[in-house]
Formats: C-alpha cells, structure tokens, sequence
C-alpha cells in the first residue's frame, strides 16, 4: 500500500509503501548484506535474520519500516521511530514531535547523480507530512563521511558525538525550518 509520493523535478516519482516483512526480505537481504551497506550492520545477516528483524520493526508500536519506489521500482528502504522509546533512549532529550530516521539507498552498479539527495528530501517530506512531527533525529556513524555532508545538504545540523552499544554516532536533528530553508521545498507548515 502506497502510503506516499514525491515528484522530484529532475528524477520523476518517489513513493513509499508499507514494508511486507517476509515477501520483501529477500530484497532486502541483497541490500543490507552488500559491502556499500557497511554502516546498516547488517553485513553477516541471514535471510532469515533480515527477515526476522522487520518482522519485529513491524510488530513494535514505536518502530516502521517503508519500501521505497523510484519510478515503480523498489530502490530505497526507510525507517522511522520514536526516540524517545527506540534507538536513542538515554542518549537524547526527546521532545514531543521528534521523529527518528534511517535510510538505506539499494546498491548500484549505475548510480544517478543527485539520487541519495532525492532519496532523503522525499523521506523528510513524507516525515514532515504529518503536522505533529517537529524534528527529525538522525544518529549516523562517525565514519559516514558521505551521509553527514548530505544531512548537511537537507538541513541537519550536529548536536554532539554519541556512543551507542554498535557504534560512534553523530546526534543530529533537523527542524521542518531547516529543512525547508535548505531544501527550498515546498513542505508542508
């Protein structure tokens, strides 16, 4: 079920459906196990591991997952939590209407340019959609040069260093303001 749709000027549609845990989990096995995949941690996983592991993002009542599409074709995974229950809890002061996030873009041997920026612009407008949603808060490895500077680009801005049991991380929090002063977008107020 597609539960929303983004037409970015350059690379037509972007959309997101409802992630189906076990129909799904082969893609995503392919994902997350690819070695540009590193910092999803996933690297040894089974298929029945990936599998097992959405199972439970789907189950949680504080935890999502979406598939996402590029002109009809799956290409993206996206995550969304509650820091205050999930991922972050003892590490962030969460507040009402802070959002966390993770994306993954599926490996390519023929990478678009400006596709991982469409990638997290549509993620955020789909995060910001909902009026109740103030912040969104991200928690990148440290060594994800290559993701701090595209947070960077949409309007994520590093609060501190953190350490979290499976990694360094860089505590970073972007308001819907940021993210429409950076990304000139027409987001929802």
């Amino acid at each position: 079920m597609t539960v929303f749709t983004r037409v970015d000027d350059r690379l037509g549609e972007f959309a997101l459906r409802t992630l189906d845990p076990d129909a799904d989990a082969p893609l995503l096995h392919a994902w997350v196990t690819h070695p540009k995949a590193a910092f999803w941690l996933m690297q040894d996983a089974d298929l029945a591991r990936v599998a097992d592991e959405y199972r439970r993002i789907a189950a949680h009542p504080h935890h999502d997952a979406h598939l996402g599409l590029w002109r009809g074709t799956p290409a993206f995974l996206a995550e969304r939590y509650d820091p205050a229950h999930v991922d972050l809890v003892g590490l962030h002061d969460a507040t009402q209407g802070d959002v966390g996030m993770h994306f993954l873009c599926a490996p390519t041997d023929t990478p678009v340019h400006g596709f991982t920026r469409a990638v997290i612009t549509t993620v955020l407008d789909w995060i910001f959609a909902d009026p109740a949603v103030r912040r969104v808060v991200v928690e990148p490895d440290v060594r994800n040069t290559a993701v701090h500077a595209l947070n960077a680009a949409v309007g994520f801005t590093v609060v501190r260093p953190i350490r979290k049991p499976e990694k360094d991380a860089l505590l970073s929090i972007c308001t819907r303001e940021q993210f429409r002063t950076a990304t000139r977008g027409d987001v929802p107020a």
